[in-house]
């Protein structure tokens, strides 16, 4: 579809000798948020690294605004983010530094402001000058949200995101997922636990041997 930022074409995923999946074709639309589901060991975690350009595919490919992502991997890379089951937090740094090291990392301006205030919407204004090492999953958890928040990525690739999350914590990453969403961006995500995203529009893909996707 002309109107499809993210596609995937005839996608095949091996480990090994075992075929995970082929024949996956979907597309993901400005405001869309992809479901990825499946049982363990089916794929998922392998598509989510397919989609970043971590790994390559077996056959077809993945494209971004209408040509191949390993064509354009700079740009594309300056337009999504993943945020994978390691945080990526470093232990000797604080929220503040691994915000700006993140920032670095990607190529992106930091705005030292900003990253306080974003921390301290996530509910880290008390960790602001702590080393990571002393805090929480679930805290360290929120410093890799922050980092996606900061980062102005269109294309959020999020795996298992709910991981280590309190239920008040999971009931702000599904407003920011939301939030994303209608400020027009678009989520690909893995999870296990159920996500309440009223008013979201949702495709779900089971990933399998063939992948099918079909809409919420």
């Amino acid at each position: 579809m002309s109107d499809a930022l993210l596609s995937v074409h005839d996608l095949a995923c091996a480990r090994g000798d075992r075929l995970l999946f082929k024949g996956m074709n979907f597309t993901l639309k400005v405001g869309e948020l992809l479901l990825v589901q499946g049982g363990n060991g089916q794929g998922k975690t392998s598509l989510l690294r397919l989609l970043t350009g971590l790994s390559s595919p077996e056959n077809g490919e993945v494209r971004w605004r209408g040509e191949p992502i390993r064509k354009q991997r700079e740009a594309y890379h300056a337009e999504m983010i993943y945020l994978g089951h390691a945080n990526g937090v470093k232990d000797d740094l604080n929220p503040v530094e691994n915000l700006r090291f993140a920032n670095g990392l990607q190529g992106r301006v930091f705005a030292a402001e900003r990253a306080v205030a974003t921390l301290e919407r996530l509910g880290l204004s008390r960790c602001l000058d702590l080393p990571c090492r002393v805090l929480s999953f679930g805290q360290r958890r929120r410093v890799a949200l922050a980092a996606l928040l900061l980062a102005g990525a269109a294309l959020w690739i999020l795996d298992e995101p709910l991981t280590g999350l309190d239920v008040h914590a999971v009931a702000l990453m599904e407003g920011l997922i939301r939030d994303h969403l209608k400020g027009g961006g678009m989520v690909v995500a893995t999870t296990h636990q159920a996500l309440n995203l009223e008013g979201v529009t949702v495709q779900r893909l089971l990933v399998g041997n063939v992948a099918i996707p079909e809409l919420a």
